[in-house]
């Protein structure tokens, strides 16, 4: 599929339409830069009879436009041995007089004007543009429904869903999504567990469409999957395991804003397109590339509502602590997502405290029952600090250290206290830390957060699988283009 680019004639070439008010204006000079400039070739985009006293060609199937990125009429290009050599948009009569060699050309019109949109961009018809003259760049396989088919159900049959309806990937919303990156679709992002399947951008793309992304939002998806699909994050263990935890994504930087994120309120919630798509389209191309499919290898007792796609951006223009990629390594003001291995978050509130030592508390106490109040060290959490929360620690200065230092100091315990059978509990830690003072978190196990609505006085824990060796672990990742 796809076609040539037609060859533009030496000369002058000039791309026009009649639904445009400036080539209207400028289609009486064609005839006399034909006469005055040598060899003129002038396209029109939809009235064939438009300009026709200077000969014009109707670029009928739009195949000139598309293949000279012609973006707005009119545009005048000089082409010498049959390469462009120069070109201005709209209406310049300083341009337009040096690029023909007529010194009066214009002279009765305005100095400048701006042209229309092309045809060849119009967002109606554009996607069909691409399909129609781009090779075949898309080699997945094509999936036929018959006529009898309704496709939304088709997808639901063979098993590509998440309980949810997708978008059918066609390759026109296929290759519109391709445009969101830099990359190309055969690039491999990564070995895709837990069929160890490679995964390449065109797969990726394909599965953003299925989620409903845009294509800003492809970079997102690629790198939160490069995060996870590696031994350090264990996306198969993550799978296979019986708790119930998936990929929770945290993002972070400029992007985030550029992209229209949420990082406030309702932020662990629906409603925002690029939070609930991101997340979802990192589950599908592990379930539908990688073979990640519940009751096989995904063998979660419970599991929870975020293995849907549980994704949002840190509030960080107005947090109080350094945002969450700068405290694990990446430069500042670098687009970046971290993935950490967790359950659905749990409210955590507290409308009282004052001051930071009374916060640090109330969050410590609730902390402590994460997974079962006797295990340690064994699990990691984030905790998501609320803007009313926040503000507490911002006005008396503490930063993120000192926080963490703080809920460090106010979950050890003594081991004797967290015994199996100790308090009636056969769940504990083996007797050989009897005598130790044990942290709930190992260093660096618990991650801080920010973000949230402007008004309440609650922040969010969300729970982590067994981390170390035995587990996952978080994974940053920068976002490229």
């Amino acid at each position: 599929m796809g076609t040539s680019a037609p060859v533009l004639p030496d000369g002058l070439v000039v791309v026009v339409k009649r639904e445009c008010a400036t080539c209207q204006m400028v289609e009486p000079l064609l005839a006399l830069i034909k006469q005055g400039a040598g060899p003129l070739t002038v396209w029109t985009q939809d009235d064939p009879s438009f300009a026709s006293s200077a000969g014009a060609v109707h670029d009928s199937d739009l195949s000139v436009s598309w293949h000279h990125a012609i973006e707005t009429v009119p545009t005048l290009i000089k082409v010498s041995g049959g390469k462009e050599t120069e070109r201005t948009i709209g209406w310049s009569r300083e341009d337009w007089r040096r690029i023909t060699g007529i010194a009066g050309l214009g002279e009765d019109l305005p100095a400048m004007r701006p042209g229309c949109g092309s045809m060849s961009v119009d967002p109606d018809i554009v996607d069909k543009l691409r399909a129609k003259f781009t090779g075949d760049t898309v080699t997945s396989r094509r999936v036929e429904f018959s006529a009898a088919e309704d496709e939304f159900e088709a997808m639901f049959a063979r098993g590509w869903t998440d309980g949810l309806p997708v978008v059918p990937p066609t390759r026109e919303r296929v290759l519109r999504m391709l445009t969101g990156t830099t990359r190309a679709p055969s690039d491999v992002v990564a070995l895709c567990p837990p069929d160890l399947v490679e995964l390449t951008v065109e797969k990726v793309a394909i599965n953003a469409v299925m989620a409903g992304c845009l294509p800003e939002h492809l970079p997102w998806v690629l790198a939160a999957l490069e995060a996870v699909c590696n031994d350090t994050f264990n996306m198969h263990g993550v799978l296979a395991t019986t708790m119930p935890v998936g990929p929770v994504i945290v993002c972070n930087g400029p992007g985030t804003r550029a992209i229209g994120m949420n990082s406030g309120i309702n932020v662990l919630g629906q409603g925002n397109r690029a939070n609930s798509t991101i997340g979802r389209a990192v589950q599908l191309t592990v379930r539908n590339v990688g073979g990640g499919r519940p009751g096989e290898v995904d063998r979660a007792t419970h599991g929870n509502p975020g293995k849907v796609g549980f994704c949002f951006a840190e509030d960080e223009l107005s947090s109080p602590f350094t945002p969450l990629s700068e405290w694990r390594g990446m430069p500042p003001g670098q687009d970046s997502v971290t993935v950490f291995a967790g359950e659905g978050p749990r409210g955590m509130v507290d409308q009282l405290a004052r001051t930071p030592e009374e916060l640090c508390k109330s969050l410590a106490e609730s902390l402590i029952p994460l997974q079962h109040p006797k295990l340690v060290i064994g699990f990691d959490a984030i905790l998501i600090i609320s803007p009313d929360h926040g503000r507490i620690f911002r006005d008396a200065g503490w930063d993120r250290e000192r926080v963490l230092g703080e809920i460090t100091r106010l979950t050890t315990r003594p081991g004797k206290d967290l015994l199996r059978g100790a308090n009636g509990m056969a769940e504990g830690i083996p007797p050989h830390l009897r005598d130790a003072d044990l942290p709930k978190f190992r260093p660096g196990g618990l991650l801080i957060t920010y973000a949230g609505g402007g008004a309440g006085l609650f922040s969010s824990m969300v729970a982590g699988w067994a981390n170390g060796s035995v587990g996952s672990e978080p994974v940053t990742v920068a976002v490229r283009p």
